[in-house]
């Protein structure tokens, strides 16, 4: 190990960057991994970047003179009192430089997900107060939020910081003002802004913050920020943020973004990201270490790992108090109650492969032509030994894509470009591109078609020509699945259970996720169940295919002893 200057190895955050690549305190695996960078870094080991003394030694001197204002250690200065992920965060986006230019930082990009109560804003209060007093002078420094309330909570822990420390409240250093909090030994100026779906261009913000970015509808305010930043040498945007409960929230692409950083799949040393997700998310109701893993302030604040506690036994016993503390508390993603949702979507990810060779497979079409101007939707299932295996396209009105963008709060021309989704007629659905589409089926993915399942409703028509078959060539045989609960039990109960088994694999298709996250289910008297459309969040077409597809599946494959499987009829 090479020798470490001691302004950095007596550091906090280099001793908590070692404690958690040691397993010494709890740690999340991409927050060891962004550790052990750090680590390297600060001993040596890089050749491009290192830690520079210099600024770390003026940080350090500068979180000496504020004072927090509340709290359990109200009155102690933020070098006291600040917990080990602070020190790491402050120091890594601030002290890190390239080496061969030691006035230039590494980081311009800093991804925060935080469970609740671990100090989020104060934590980037003290940020954007270091920002007020090293930046080059005339800097610009902007907040974003879902709502104006949102914006101002690190405004005013700015405030509060400034007020309740002698030093920084002496006259002359800040002016504060209701709409900015300008500092007078430079004229660096940070300002809240509340969200704009169009108005936040044209800035030109040396630092920005985009606050509780799960909650946004998309990344305009995200993007905004950054392309304001071009001709910025030390240009730093934060996005921070707790879990939602959904998976197609701009912070949610951020935090996919940050784990290939981490993984090595890209390569962008400009990023860091502190990543408080649990790597169990299963066990929750006994795992302590869940608690730790999303909290990391509760490893070295004993009443805040207590109130989580509580708050455990709370949502444990109350069902409709656990997606708050799942999704807030231990950033879970969790819909709904466990009577409403379908299968969980971290069951879902868990079965998500990078690609599937279904060349000779034989397999089972399901369809859902819904109405003429919404989704559609097909899917092929084949059984590989206890593995069910699927692919799933969606079809959409090319005329109302603008609209159910706006809507739905999708980019459905995303999922268009990655080949899951086709755009088909205008203003309605051209159901001959799906009926094309599923006689291509065999060609396309050097399959045999063994049936097609499909809804009676808007889809007689399609089955008649499948039927029938086309160019003279062989139909192939079509089944209608009854849609009720007693014919649409079985599949759906099969689909969640080798879901949750890991028995269940797609290749990466981020609206078929989408689906399964909308989906809920209805229980019938004789707790039969089935995924409603009417209950769901949003559209499950892409997942009603789909287990049209393995209820014949199951009838051919799983029931293969008792197969009598034809059209129903009722």
């Amino acid at each position: 190990m090479k020798a470490v200057p001691k302004q950095i190895s007596g550091s906090r955050a280099y001793q908590y960057a070692c404690e958690a690549v040691k397993g010494k305190v709890a740690a999340p695996y991409y927050v060891r991994s962004q550790c052990a960078e750090y680590k390297n870094v600060a001993e040596g080991y890089d050749s491009r970047f290192c830690i520079s003394p210099k600024r770390l030694k003026k940080v350090s001197a500068l979180l000496a003179l504020m004072q927090l204002p509340k709290g359990l250690a109200a009155g102690k200065t933020l070098h006291d009192a600040a917990v080990g992920y602070q020190w790491l965060f402050w120091t890594a986006v601030l002290c890190t430089v390239w080496r061969d230019e030691p006035e230039k930082r590494r980081y311009e990009n800093a991804i925060l997900e935080i469970a609740r109560k671990n100090f989020k804003t104060y934590t980037i209060a003290v940020l954007f107060l270091l920002l007020l007093l090293t930046e080059p002078a005339f800097s610009k420094l902007y907040s974003v939020a879902p709502d104006g309330s949102l914006s101002r909570e690190v405004r005013n822990g700015i405030a509060e910081i400034i007020q309740s420390s002698p030093a920084l409240r002496a006259q002359g250093v800040f002016r504060i003002r209701r709409d900015d909090i300008l500092c007078m030994l430079n004229q660096n100026d940070y300002i809240p802004l509340n969200y704009s779906g169009s108005r936040l261009d044209g800035r030109l913000p040396s630092a920005f913050l985009v606050d509780e970015a799960g909650a946004l509808p998309n990344p305009y305010a995200i993007e905004a920020m950054r392309s304001g930043q071009l001709g910025i040498l030390n240009k730093l945007g934060c996005v921070i943020s707790t879990k939602y409960p959904t998976i197609d929230n701009p912070f949610e692409a951020e935090v996919a973004y940050a784990k290939q950083v981490l993984d090595g799949v890209i390569d962008d040393p400009k990023t860091f990201a502190l990543l408080y997700e649990p790597d169990d998310k299963d066990n929750w109701t006994e795992n302590d270490e869940i608690i730790l893993h999303a909290n990391p302030a509760a490893i070295e604040i004993p009443e805040i790992f207590e109130d989580v506690l509580a708050k455990r036994a709370a949502a444990i016993a109350k069902p409709n108090a656990r997606q708050n503390f799942l999704t807030k508390h231990l950033n879970i993603i969790y819909q709904g109650t466990e009577t409403e949702t379908y299968i969980p979507i971290e069951a879902i990810r868990r079965c998500r492969r990078e690609q599937i060779d279904w060349q000779g497979r034989e397999v089972y079409v399901g369809v859902d032509l819904a109405m003429t101007n919404d989704n559609c939707a097909v899917a092929i299932a084949a059984a590989e030994d206890e593995n069910i295996l699927a692919e799933v396209y969606c079809f959409v009105p090319e005329g109302r894509i603008a609209e159910k963008n706006r809507l739905e709060g999708l980019d459905y021309w995303q999922f268009i470009r990655g080949g899951k989704c086709f755009a088909c007629g205008d203003r309605t659905v051209d159901y001959a591109f799906i009926e094309d589409f599923v006689f291509e089926l065999e060609e396309r993915f050097g399959v045999t078609v063994m049936g097609i399942a499909y809804d009676r409703f808007n889809a007689l028509s399609s089955a008649q020509k499948w039927e029938r078959g086309r160019d003279g060539s062989a139909g192939y045989t079509t089944v209608i699945v009854r849609q009720h609960s007693d014919t649409l039990h079985p599949p759906t109960k099969l689909l969640a259970e080798k879901a949750a088994d890991g028995a269940f694999g797609y290749a990466d298709n981020p609206l078929l996720e989408i689906n399964f996250q909308n989906a809920r289910c209805v229980y019938d008297t004789n707790l039969n169940r089935y995924v409603s459309k009417k209950r769901s969040g949003g559209k499950i077409d892409m997942v009603a295919a789909l287990i049209n597809a393995v209820y014949l599946l199951q009838q051919n494959v799983y029931f293969a002893d008792e197969i009598d499987w034809g059209v129903q009829i009722g």
